[in-house]
C-alpha cells in the first residue's frame, strides 16, 4: 500500500520490496528476515536509490473494550470495537547507512460493539479490505507514512549517476520523469576513499573530487528515464560518477 501511494504521488521512482528481496537472497543477507539499516543501505546502493524505507507493522486488527454498568439494579455491558494500525518506520540514507528518521505511526477508529462485522481480515481483495474499519485506519496510517517520507525528502539533495560516455555525449540515469530539463548544468563528482567511523564502523560518506561539468541537451531518452548531456569541462567520465546540480 505504501509503495502504491508513493508511485501515485508522481514524486518518486520506487523500487519494490520484491526486487530488494531478490538481492537480499542472492547476497545471503535476508536469511533472518530482518532488514537492518546497514543491509538496506547496501541494497539501496545496488538498486541506485537514495532512501530506503524500512520498518514493521507493530499493531494491526481489532480490539474489544467492554464496561459493565448498573441501571435500575440491572447490569448492562457497554463497549466499543476499535480498529488499530501501528507502524514503526525508518528512513535510511543509502549512501551513508545513516538512519535519517525513525518514527511511529498509529491510527485507530472506534464504533459501538456490534455495529461492525469483524470477520476475517484479508488483503486478497483491496477494495473489500479498504471498506472495512481496519482497512480505513490502515489507509490513514499509510497516508501518514507517505507524508513523513515527503517531508524528509525535502532535505535530500537530488543527484544522479553517469551510465556511460559515448564520444561527446554523457548519459545519466535520470531524465524528464525526475524533473531534469534541457539546459541544466550539472557537476560531475567522483567518489574516493570511504570515510568510516572508527568507533561504529558506519560509513559516513566518501572523499569526493570534482571531475567536470556537463549540460543536459536531451532529457527524454528511454521514456524520460535517461538524459543525454554534453561535456562542458573535464573528460574520461566513467560509470558510477555522481552528477549534481551546479551550485
Amino acid at each position: 500500500m505504501i509503495a502504491t501511494e508513493l508511485v501515485k504521488s508522481g514524486l518518486y521512482r520506487v523500487i519494490e520490496r520484491q526486487q530488494l528481496n531478490v538481492l537480499l537472497a542472492e547476497q545471503d543477507l535476508g536469511a533472518s528476515g530482518v532488514v537492518t539499516a546497514e543491509s538496506a543501505a547496501k541494497m539501496g546502493q545496488v538498486l541506485g536509490v537514495e532512501i530506503a524505507v524500512v520498518g514493521a507493522v507493530t499493531e494491526f486488527g481489532y480490539k474489544k473494550n467492554e464496561t459493565n454498568i448498573s441501571i435500575a439494579g440491572k447490569r448492562l455491558g457497554v463497549g466499543a470495537q476499535t480498529a488499530v494500525m501501528a507502524l514503526d518506520i525508518r528512513l535510511v540514507n543509502t549512501t551513508t547507512g545513516e538512519i535519517l528518521m525513525a518514527d511511529n505511526v498509529r491510527r485507530n477508529r472506534s464504533v459501538p460493539s456490534g455495529s461492525i462485522g469483524i470477520g476475517r481480515v484479508s488483503f486478497s481483495n483491496q477494495q473489500s479490505f479498504d471498506e472495512t474499519m481496519v482497512g480505513k485506519v490502515a489507509r490513514e496510517a499509510v497516508e501518514d507514512v507517505v507524508a513523513i517520507v515527503g517531508k524528509q525528502m525535502d532535505h535530500v539533495a537530488w543527484s544522479a549517476k553517469v551510465i556511460t560516455q559515448q564520444g561527446a555525449n554523457v548519459y545519466i540515469n535520470s531524465g524528464a520523469n525526475d524533473g531534469v530539463s534541457a539546459g541544466m548544468v550539472l557537476t560531475v563528482i567522483r567518489k574516493g576513499e570511504p570515510l568510516v567511523d572508527p568507533d561504529t564502523g558506519l560509513q559516513l560518506g566518501a572523499l569526493e573530487s570534482e571531475v567536470g561539468q556537463v549540460e543536459v541537451v536531451n532529457p527524454a531518452q528511454s521514456e524520460g528515464r535517461v538524459a543525454i548531456c554534453k561535456v562542458l569541462k573535464g573528460s574520461g567520465f566513467v560509470k558510477g560518477d555522481i552528477v549534481r546540480i551546479r551550485e
